[in-house]
């Protein structure tokens, strides 16, 4: 007997060939199609979220996972903005990226080409339903989507809307398929479905990435768990640091590019710490700090395990250093190696800063909220790889994509 997995697999396999085919055109008519009917679908939309809300409180979900979870009307206006966004990027499929013709004449191309099938194993973060499929559905893949229960009612409903959407334009609709069992087998098989899925992208905390890491036999982009540092350096704008860390920190703290983690250098801990103390006290952040930090702001002490922590709360470590040596050597022993940030006037620190630091984004002066895919112009992304082969940072069309020879000959033999 056919598994249900095993199924959705070769419902996947029998389109993707005629999805890999499809014109630009054709796809981006279908993701019109999503964007328009996520509008013309709000409250049926805003029904089902409020189910997983419920459910969420009552089991006790965190604010910061609540928040999360929630789909407000703006939101859900905001997720169809982006699909619009992602018809406006260049289809990466077809893109030729180099060329050349050998001397017995054969013309040899390198030509961008689609995945295959691409499945996603995510947690409660409904946007991604959309995001993963439209971004997937643009560069030509077939997406299977396993989010997680948490989210359930929210992400059957996004799917629903979107498979009939891209049904009415004539793609077929099981282009986008959503897993509605969410149980840990139903993920374990799916991990393992080789004849059917292609690659498979990760998304959500450090347990659920670690699992399909360690426990998938089919290839895996790895996703970033966000243990996110900002650094002040020596001779940084102290107002400026104030408002990086504070925006870095509070504006969502429940993201993967939010900071969790405070470095400073010892020129001006005494100066700088109270002044963003007194910002963070505005959101009741809880500060973990080292001797130092502790004397100078008489927070909690930090423990070990919280030098590494993604928090994903009003929480941050708080670290005190002699150097930018000493600086760069505790971030990338504790970072995840998704996003690191330096507060600085002095350019040859941030010249350092920028080459040693082991991370897919390293800023210079700002925040690192802003390693989004729409921030950085790619559209929606479908998340943010901390590893380095493939892809690294946020995985956008051309990384949902691999490569092709293609090779024109008149008769050579050889």
């Amino acid at each position: 007997m056919v598994s249900y997995i095993t199924t959705l697999g070769q419902n996947a396999k029998q389109v993707r060939d005629t999805l890999a085919a499809a014109s630009s055109a054709d796809k981006n008519k279908a993701l019109l199609a999503i964007a328009d009917a996520l509008e013309a679908n709000i409250e049926a939309i805003q029904a089902a979220n409020d189910l997983d809300l419920t459910n969420g409180k009552s089991n006790g979900m965190s604010q910061s996972l609540l928040d999360r979870l929630a789909l407000s009307e703006e939101r859900i206006r905001g997720i169809a903005g982006g699909v619009r966004e992602v018809v406006a990027l260049p289809d990466p499929v077809g893109v030729v990226e180099k060329g050349s013709v050998r001397p017995n004449g054969l013309m040899i191309e390198s030509v961008r080409v689609p995945l295959g099938t691409i499945g996603m194993i995510y947690e409660a973060r409904p946007n991604v339903t959309v995001d993963a499929a439209v971004l997937c559905l643009k560069s030509g893949n077939a997406v299977i989507l396993r989010g997680g229960k948490e989210a359930i009612h929210s992400n059957k409903a996004l799917a629903d809307v979107m498979r009939r959407a891209i049904g009415s334009v004539g793609m077929p609709e099981d282009c986008i398929q959503l897993v509605e069992d969410t149980s840990h087998e139903t993920a374990g098989e799916m991990m393992r479905l080789n004849d059917y899925i292609d690659v498979l992208i990760p998304r959500g905390g450090a347990g659920l990435i670690n699992r399909v890491v360690s426990d998938a036999t089919v290839p895996v982009i790895q996703t970033g768990v966000g243990n996110c540092h900002v650094y002040v350096d020596k001779t940084a704008d102290e107002a400026m640091a104030v408002k990086i860390v504070y925006n870095a920190k509070t504006s969502r703290p429940s993201v993967c590019n939010a900071a969790e983690s405070l470095v400073v250098h010892r020129a001006v801990a005494a100066s700088v710490l109270p002044k963003i103390k007194a910002a963070l006290d505005e959101k009741n952040v809880i500060l973990y700090g080292d001797e130092t930090a502790c004397s100078i702001l008489n927070i909690e002490p930090a423990a070990e395990d919280d030098w590494g922590r993604e928090y994903l709360d009003y929480k941050m470590s708080v670290k005190v250093v002699d150097s930018l040596e000493e600086a760069i050597a505790h971030i990338n022993r504790y970072s995840t190696g998704h996003s690191e940030a330096i507060v600085t006037n002095d350019y040859q620190s941030a010249q350092q800063f920028t080459a040693r630091v082991n991370s897919s984004a390293v800023y210079v002066n700002a925040s690192t909220r802003f390693t989004d895919g729409g921030e950085f112009g790619f559209g929606a992304e479908i998340g943010i790889s901390t590893q380095k082969l493939h892809a690294r940072g946020p995985i956008g069309l051309p990384e949902l994509t691999t490569n092709k020879f293609i090779i024109r000959g008149s008769g050579q033999i050889r």
